[in-house]
């Protein structure tokens, strides 16, 4: 059933309007983009997609056709529903736009995506961004894809509470199919970067559970900002570990506790992979960015520690696979997905072997995407 059958089923009514925005796969610079930094992600074929109707009234009527649940909210008053998690990544939304002094009026909108909830590949930001979209058009509001974007991240950091960066939203809503974006989370300077149609992004799904990932995203954000206060004491020019070059960072070693930084090391150590994967990508050298896939994996792996041992299972599974060039885990850890540049002519047998090795060693199926 699509969106608009969906939507008639549960209102009586055509839709006024439908709009989708795609979930992302990060392809390197990962826990950069809430320290200032450098992120490379691209958007993916599968996406959020909403229908919407007016309303006479202050209502927002909801229907998510995924979870199989209503729920019903007063434009004016209304919080945080821990019933109905997913409607709060709409009402997020509404509330950034009237602090910012939009006005809305009343809607009815149905929800329904193919983006895997719970697998790091921002369902969320792809909700936020097809929300926005929705409410851009029929209140025909002065919205940039650039604020648009910002629009989605308050609504995650403020009304969810999860202090995520900018980039999910920012390549949901100014993301090209086939080519990764480069964002400077700071300046919002963007540039895309043609991938080459001789390799293909392919996303492997752990299927597991990332429940530590809201908790834990939220420590590393507080221990990136430990380590940028003790730095700035000694370059008060540092704002955020964007600004922390690895001379500098080694030369405040000693007085960082080991744990804070390391948890630096990954970040700036990232931002660099990040620059050097630009200029690769845009000279052909698919090689040398995958090794540094490689790379950001292991900075992942035992700096900042959000890996885990499913995750690790399936980048060892691809050392010895011919067609993979590179391999890490990608979003916020713990559970989710890997991501691998593997060549267009060896991605059937790539998945059918991961799928293989994966299943004989946790008796677990994984699920295989290509982006």
């Amino acid at each position: 059933m699509n969106i608009a059958e969906i939507h008639r089923t549960r209102y009586s009514v055509e839709p006024e309007g439908i709009y989708k925005a795609p979930g992302r796969v990060n392809l390197i610079g990962e826990h950069t983009d809430y320290n200032d930094g450098y992120v490379l992600p691209t958007p993916i074929d599968r996406h959020i997609t909403v229908s919407f109707q007016k309303r006479g009234d202050n209502k927002i009527n909801l229907h998510s056709h995924d979870f199989k649940q209503d729920a019903e909210y007063k434009l004016e008053s209304f919080k945080p529903d821990p019933e109905h998690h997913w409607a709060n990544y709409v009402l997020g939304v509404v509330q950034a736009l009237q602090k910012r002094g939009y006005s809305l009026g009343g809607f009815n909108m149905c929800l329904k995506g193919d983006v895997p909830i719970g697998a790091g590949l921002s369902s969320s930001a792809a909700l936020e961004t097809a929300v926005v979209r929705s409410l851009k058009d029929q209140f025909d509001l002065d919205l940039d894809p650039v604020e648009a974007a910002y629009v989605g991240k308050e609504c995650e950091n403020d009304f969810v509470g999860v202090q995520s960066g900018i980039m999910d939203q920012f390549v949901s809503s100014l993301g090209e199919y086939g080519k990764a974006l480069f964002i400077d989370c700071r300046s919002n300077e963007h540039s895309l970067h043609r991938l080459s149609s001789d390799v293909k992004i392919v996303i492997v799904n752990s299927m597991m559970d990332r429940s530590l990932a809201g908790s834990e995203y939220n420590i590393r954000h507080a221990q990136c900002v430990e380590a940028v206060n003790t730095i700035k004491e000694t370059y008060p020019e540092v704002k955020a570990l964007r600004d922390v070059t690895e001379e500098m960072l080694l030369e405040q070693w000693s007085k960082l506790p080991e744990l804070i930084g390391r948890r630096a090391r990954h970040v700036v150590t990232e931002n660099t992979r990040v620059l050097e994967s630009t200029r690769l990508l845009d000279q052909g050298d698919l090689n040398t960015f995958g090794e540094l896939m490689y790379d950001s994996h292991n900075s992942l792996k035992h700096d900042y520690e959000i890996s885990s041992k499913h995750l690790d299972l399936l980048v060892d599974f691809t050392m010895d696979l011919d067609g993979v060039l590179g391999a890490r885990l990608t979003g916020a850890g713990f559970g989710g997905c890997t991501v691998n540049l593997v060549e267009s002519d060896h991605v059937d047998k790539f998945s059918e072997t991961i799928r293989k090795r994966y299943y004989s060693h946790t008796a677990k199926k994984c699920e295989v995407y290509v982006a």
